[in-house]
């Protein structure tokens, strides 16, 4: 089993600053993200580096599952059989997990097994995964909800400088009168013709919803984001019958079968798997083959510099979503954004170097 065995996990945690506070309507003002990272070595000396994103709390006990848990598990099997060991690990922590933090767990270790597996096939990860493109359509995903009006429109004026073709801001502020008063003056910004989408974040109860999503209508919203919280099927099929728009929801399932609720039993227009939680790129490709079959196009939730590969490798690719989160700042390939559209990387494995000598200093134990 040369050059397979896995005999060294690695877990590392870094807590990472904001440059300014970010706020959405249900998780309240952002101030960091975490990084859980992962690196996964081989007998033969190889590497794959995999990683998960927290908007700030949960971090340590995601590091904590993997080093306790996992990596145990993981030390002498072979890294090649990925999605074996996908299903394997699943089922180790199933008792204590079916989604939640055993997925974000499971995500980070899926993502370093595909690093090697792209790295020993010398191909980058779009290619890899079915090579459809290698660039996707994206918009710039804010998280906005806490900033006045001005600082609003010049945030989305500074994509729009960027090269973005497609924006989306928050809702949920203590008034739908506000709501729509951001979203016409960002409507009136960015002209007809750009892709504007909102995202509520599970704020509204249903009938609030609905009366937002007629409200919205003469604005020409691609989506509208999680209306409700993600549990409610049968209220995701009333708002979209009802509100006439349509509906996007998927960072806050985190496992494959929820995905299938929504599509069966509620009503969802573009689902959005993060790898970062959804178990990895084995997780968020169960999805994308989820959505194919039901004739779906398939989006993401932040974590766009590995996602941009994903997105880039499908056939039935809809919105790349570009986060808020800097992750660029740390990483030696920033995303590049060439026409409107985000272009994959084209080194082999993931995609996704950090420039470890600037994390450094947020590195902290965990």
């Amino acid at each position: 089993m040369h050059g397979r065995e896995i005999i060294d996990v690695i877990t590392e945690y870094y807590r990472i600053p904001l440059m300014e506070e970010l706020g959405d309507a249900k998780h309240g003002i952002h101030t960091h993200f975490e990084l859980p990272v992962v690196k996964i070595k081989l007998d033969d000396g190889s590497v794959g580096v995999g990683y998960t994103y927290t908007g700030g709390t949960g971090g340590r006990a995601i590091c904590n599952m993997i080093e306790h848990d996992l990596k145990p598990f993981l030390l002498g099997k072979d890294a090649s059989c990925v999605e074996k060991l996908w299903e394997e690990m699943n089922w180790k922590i199933h008792y204590v997990g079916r989604g939640g933090i055993a997925s974000f767990a499971i995500s980070a270790l899926d993502i370093a097994l595909w690093d090697l597996r792209a790295k020993k096939a010398n191909e980058p990860l779009w290619k890899l995964l079915g090579g459809s493109n290698n660039s996707t359509k994206c918009y710039a995903g804010a998280i906005d909800l806490n900033f006045p009006m001005e600082k609003l429109l010049s945030n989305i004026k500074s994509y729009l400088d960027k090269g973005f073709q497609a924006v989306k801001i928050k809702l949920g502020q203590d008034t739908l009168k506000e709501d729509i008063e951001r979203v016409a003056a960002v409507r009136e910004l960015i002209g007809p013709d750009l892709t504007f989408m909102v995202d509520a974040n599970m704020k509204w109860s249903p009938e609030t919803a609905i009366k937002a999503a007629k409200l919205l209508s003469k604005y020409d919203i691609l989506w509208l984001e999680e209306p409700t919280i993600p549990d409610d099927y049968n209220n995701y099929k009333r708002i979209s019958q009802e509100g006439g728009i349509a509906i996007a929801a998927g960072e806050n399932f985190h496992t494959v079968y929820e995905f299938q609720n929504m599509i069966t039993r509620g009503h969802i227009d573009f689902p959005q798997p993060d790898a970062s939680n959804i178990g990895g790129i084995t997780g968020w490709l169960k999805v994308a083959n989820l959505a194919y079959v039901h004739n779906l196009p398939v989006c993401t939730h932040g974590m766009q510099e590995l996602h941009v590969s994903l997105m880039s490798a499908m056939p039935h690719a809809s919105y790349l979503e570009v986060h808020s989160f800097p992750i660029d700042q740390y990483t030696l390939r920033p995303l590049v954004i060439k026409n409107g559209r985000a272009v994959a990387p084209d080194t082999p494995g993931i995609g996704v170097e950090f420039n470890w000598d600037l994390l450094e200093e947020y590195k902290s134990e965990f």
